[in-house]
C-alpha cells in the first residue's frame, strides 16, 4: 500500500538501495564465526550427556589430559560457584546459575546433549579422540518429556530449589511448574453461560527449532594479563559479554567481544552456550580456543521454541460481539525457566475487545533443552489456538471469519491487557486490506480451501548506543552496538542520510565491538530499527548542528545566521549571504575549526508500538494421502513506515515461511528413552523453496508518531498468524479441524479417514 501523504516528503526513507553487505556475502568474503581463526588457535570439543536425566557421580579426565596434543580439559568444577542472580539480558531473564550449569553441567544432566566436559587440542581429530577417553559415571534418573506428565503426581522433579513463581502464598514443595502468569477481569463464567454461541477446544504443539543455518561458534582468547577477547556470532555481543563475565565472576571490562556476521538467529542467538567454556580452556592452555557446534549439537543442546498444550473457550453474542475468553496453557520450558508464559498471556487475546477475560500461562520444566526465544517468543503457540477457535466460532454464528475479526478488532484507545490504552495501531487497517485484496475473493479449485488469521507482537524499544562521525572528506560512518540480522545497517544508513540530506552512498554503517561503543540491548524483539534508529537520528541531528556551528565559525557569523539546506550549510548573514558550504568542506577544515566532528546518542527508547498482521492462506488437501499443499499465501502487516521496503518484505516472507513450517512439518521427535530422533535437517523437515508459493507481502503503513520516521518493529509479527491460517485453510478445504501440530500428512489422513 502507498505510504501516507505526510511520509512522501522523504528523500531516502522508503527507498530500496543496494544492501551494504550483499557483495561480501555473495562472494564469500563475509566473515562468520565458523570462519574465524586466531594465530596459535586450539580446537575445542564438548562431551555431551547420552542420558536425559542423570546424576553425575564422577568424571575421570586423566586419560584425555595425557593424550598427546591435548592442551586443556574442563568440567563444571572449573567454573566458579555462583549465587543465584536473575539477569535481564537477551530476550527475557535468566538466572546466572542456570546459565552456568547449562554451559557445563555440575551435579546433574537435565537433557540428552547437556554439556559435561570439554577439551582443547591441536587438531579437531585429537579433540574428538580425547572426548572418547573421558570417563563419566552416571546414576540414571527418571525423566519427563511432556508438560502434563511433568505436572502429574509423582513425576520426577528436575530442581529441588524451584518453587512455582506467581503463586501466593509461595508453595512449600518444589515443583516442575516454574512460573504461573495470569491476566484478566470481569465475569468469564457468567458471560460464557449467557453467550449465544461458544466454542471449546484443546490444542497442542511440539517444540520447534529456529533453524538458523550457521551453527553456534566462537573463538576465545584469555591473555596472561587477565584481559580476554571473544569473537562470536550473536544477536547481542553485549549480552555475551555480560553473561560470560557473570558466569566466570570477572569484570565485564576485562572481556572484549567482537561480533562477526551472523548466519541467522531468529531469537536463538540471544544467549550463550560456548563462550565461557572456550574462555576456561583458553585460560588453562594459554592459547586461543575455538569451539563450534555440529548441526546435531545445535538441535540437541540449544533452545527451541516451547511446545504447548492450550485450552480455549470463547463466547459471543448473536451479532458476533465477543463476550468472553478463557485461555489456559502449559508451555515446555525445558530444563530451565524460559520466560515465555508472560508473552503468551499478554498476546493471546490482546488483538480483540473482550469484556470478560481470563488468561493463565504456566511454564513447565521437563528433560529437554531449555527453551529460548524464537520470533515473537510465546505468541505463535497461543495464537494458533485462539485464531482457530475464532474460525470455529464464526462457523457457529454463520458470520464470515474476516468480518468476525473486524467487528471485534482493537483500535486506538481501546484498553490493552495491561489496562493501558492502545496507541496508533493498525489491526483494522490490515483486516480491511485483506478484505479488499483480490486473494480474499479469488476462486478456489477442487479440494482447496481458504483460511485467515490475525495476530500481533508487542515489539520493544530499550537501550541503544550510536556514534555518528564525519570523515575529512565528508563521508559519514554510523557505528552501532546492534548486530545486523535483518538489514539494520542499511536502515541506519538510510535514516542518517535522511537527517543529513546527503546521498545514501556517502554513509557507511558498521557494528562496533563492546570496547568501541556504549551498551546496546540485543537485536531481538523487533526493537533495532526503532530503538537504534532513534539513536541514529538523534546522533545525526547533533552532527548536523555541529556542522552548522563549524560553518558559522569559519564564516565568522553568528550560529543563528546559518541553515542546513539540501545537505549543505547556507549562510543567511550580510555579505556572505547565500554562500554554501558542503559537509566535505567543513570536515576538511575540522582540525582547525574545533576538532573532529562526531556525536554519540545513548538512550533507552520509549514509545514503541506493536505490529499487527493478517494472513490469508489457500491450501489444497489430497484426500488420498493427507498431503497439504500451500497454493497461495498473502501476508498483510502494519509496518509503521518501511525504511527499506525490500528488507521489510523479506522479514514478512521469512516469518510466514517459518510459521508454515511450524504448522505443517516441524517438530522435535523424541524416542521412548528420551533421545531426540531427528537432530538434523534430513529428519527435521523445514520448508524449502519448492514447498511454498511466492509469499505476497502487503505493507500497511500506519506511522508510529513516537518515532521520527514512523517506525514500528516488523520481524516478529509474521510468524504469529501462519499456524492458524494454515489450520483454518485445511478445515475449509477438507472439512476437518486439526488441533495438534504439525499437521503432517499422517494426521490429516487420520482426520479424513477416522475409520482407519
Amino acid at each position: 500500500m502507498n505510504a501516507p501523504e505526510q511520509m512522501k516528503q522523504f528523500r531516502h526513507v522508503g527507498t530500496r538501495p543496494v544492501r551494504p553487505d550483499g557483495v561480501d556475502k555473495v562472494t564469500g568474503r563475509a566473515l562468520y564465526s565458523p570462519d574465524f581463526k586466531a594465530p596459535g588457535m586450539l580446537w575445542g570439543a564438548i562431551l555431551r550427556s547420552p542420558h536425559p536425566h542423570a546424576r553425575i557421580i564422577a568424571i575421570d579426565t586423566r586419560q584425555a589430559e595425557a593424550l598427546a596434543g591435548v592442551k586443556a580439559v574442563a568440567t563444571g568444577r572449573d567454573l566458579p560457584t555462583l549465587e543465584s542472580l536473575v539477569m535481564h539480558v537477551g530476550e527475557g531473564a535468566s538466572d546466572i546459575v542456570d546459565v552456568s550449569h547449562n554451559c557445563l553441567a555440575l551435579d546433574k544432566v537435565l537433557y540428552e546433549g547437556h554439556a559435561v566436559a570439554a577439551v582443547a587440542a591441536t587438531s579437531p581429530e585429537i579433540a574428538r579422540e580425547a572426548l572418547a577417553l573421558i570417563e563419566v559415571e552416571y546414576e540414571e534418573l527418571p525423566f519427563v518429556l511432556g508438560v502434563e506428565e511433568a505436572l502429574a503426581e509423582g513425576a520426577p522433579i528436575l530442581h529441588d530449589n524451584v518453587f512455582t513463581k506467581g503463586v501466593d502464598p509461595k508453595p512449600d514443595k518444589p515443583s516442575n511448574a516454574a512460573m504461573r502468569v495470569e491476566m484478566g477481569g470481569g465475569d468469564v463464567e457468567g458471560a460464557l453461560a449467557s453467550a449465544a454461541a461458544t466454542v471449546t477446544g484443546r490444542y497442542s504443539l511440539e517444540p520447534v527449532h529456529q533453524g538458523y543455518i550457521e551453527p553456534h561458534a566462537c573463538v576465545a582468547s584469555w591473555n596472561g594479563d587477565g584481559q580476554a577477547q571473544i569473537w562470536t556470532s550473536s544477536q547481542g555481543h553485549f549480552s555475551v559479554r555480560a553473561l560470560t563475565a557473570s558466569v566466570l565472576a570477572m569484570p565485564q571490562a576485562d572481556i572484549r567481544v567482537t561480533p562477526l556476521e551472523i548466519g541467522g538467529g531468529f531469537g536463538g542467538k540471544t544467549t550463550i552456550y560456548l563462550e565461557p567454556v572456550a574462555m576456561v580452556l583458553s585460560k588453562k592452555s594459554g592459547r586461543p580456543v575455538r569451539l563450534a557446534m555440529t548441526r546435531e549439537e545445535v538441535f540437541r543442546a540449544t533452545g527451541p521454541a516451547p511446545g504447548a498444550v492450550i485450552d480455549v473457550r470463547l463466547g459471543a453474542a448473536a451479532d458476533g460481539t465477543l463476550v468472553a475468553a478463557d485461555v489456559e496453557f502449559l508451555y515446555h520450558s525445558g530444563a530451565y525457566t524460559a520466560n515465555d508464559a508472560g508473552a503468551g498471556v499478554s498476546s493471546a487475546i490482546g488483538h480483540y475487545r473482550i469484556a470478560n477475560t481470563r488468561v493463565v500461562g504456566v511454564e513447565v520444566l521437563c528433560n529437554r533443552p531449555a527453551a529460548k526465544a524464537y520470533r515473537a517468543p510465546g505468541a505463535p503457540q497461543v495464537n494458533f489456538a485462539v485464531e482457530s477457535a475464532m474460525d470455529e466460532l464464526a462457523g457457529k454464528l454463520g458470520i464470515d471469519p474476516l468480518e468476525l475479526r473486524l467487528k471485534n478488532a482493537v483500535v486506538e484507545g481501546d484498553p490493552q491487557t495491561t489496562g493501558l490504552p492502545w496507541g496508533r495501531i493498525g489491526y483494522v487497517e490490515c483486516l480491511e486490506a485483506a478484505k479488499a485484496h483480490p486473494h480474499w475473493s479469488a476462486p478456489l479449485g477442487p479440494n482447496q480451501g481458504r483460511g485467515i488469521a490475525g495476530g500481533y507482537w508487542g515489539n520493544y524499544g530499550g537501550p541503544s548506543t550510536v556514534n555518528v562521525s564525519v570523515a575529512e572528506d565528508g563521508t559519514v560512518t554510523v557505528a552501532t552496538g546492534s548486530p545486523d540480522i535483518g538489514g539494520s545497517r542499511a536502515s541506519m544508513a538510510i535514516m542518517a542520510a535522511e537527517v543529513l540530506d546527503i546521498p545514501y552512498e556517502r554513509v557507511r554503517a558498521v557494528v562496533a565491538d563492546t570496547a568501541s561503543i556504549g551498551v546496546s540491548m540485543v537485536t531481538g524483539g523487533s526493537r533495532t530499527t526503532f530503538a537504534t534508529g532513534m539513536a541514529t537520528v538523534q546522533a545525526a541531528e547533533e552532527v548536523k548542528r555541529i556542522l552548522c556551528e563549524r560553518a558559522a565559525r569559519i564564516w565568522g557569523v553568528a550560529a543563528d545566521q546559518v541553515e542546513w539546506r539540501s545537505g549543505e550549510v547556507t549562510c543567511l548573514d550580510g555579505e556572505k549571504q547565500g554562500q554554501v558550504m558542503s559537509a566535505a568542506a567543513i570536515a576538511g577544515r575540522s582540525f582547525h575549526s574545533g576538532g573532529p566532528i562526531a556525536a554519540v546518542a545513548a538512550l533507552s527508547a520509549k514509545g514503541w508500538l506493536p505490529g499487527f498482521g493478517v494472513h490469508i492462506c489457500d491450501t489444497e488437501v489430497d484426500p488420498e494421502t493427507g498431503h497439504v499443499k500451500i497454493v497461495r499465501y498473502t501476508a498483510i502487516q502494519d509496518v509503521g513506515i518501511a525504511i527499506h521496503p525490500d528488507y521489510v518484505e523479506g522479514q514478512i516472507q521469512g516469518g510466514a515461511a517459518q510459521g508454515i513450517g511450524w504448522a505443517l512439518n516441524e517438530a522435535y521427535i523424541y524416542s521412548k528413552d528420551g533421545k531426540l530422533d531427528n537432530a538434523g535437517f534430513l529428519d527435521y523437515r523445514m520448508p524449502v523453496a519448492s514447498d511454498l508459493p511466492m509469499i505476497e507481502a502487503v505493507l500497511v503503513e500506519v506511522p508510529n508518531p513516537s518515532h521520527p520516521y514512523g517506525v514500528k518493529g516488523v520481524g516478529e509479527v509474521p510468524i504469529v498468524p501462519p499456524l492458524a491460517a494454515v489450520a483454518n485453510a485445511i478445515h475449509a478445504a477438507a472439512g476437518v479441524r486439526l488441533k495438534d501440530l504439525p499437521m503432517a500428512p499422517d494426521r490429516v489422513y487420520a482426520a479424513l479417514h477416522p475409520e482407519g
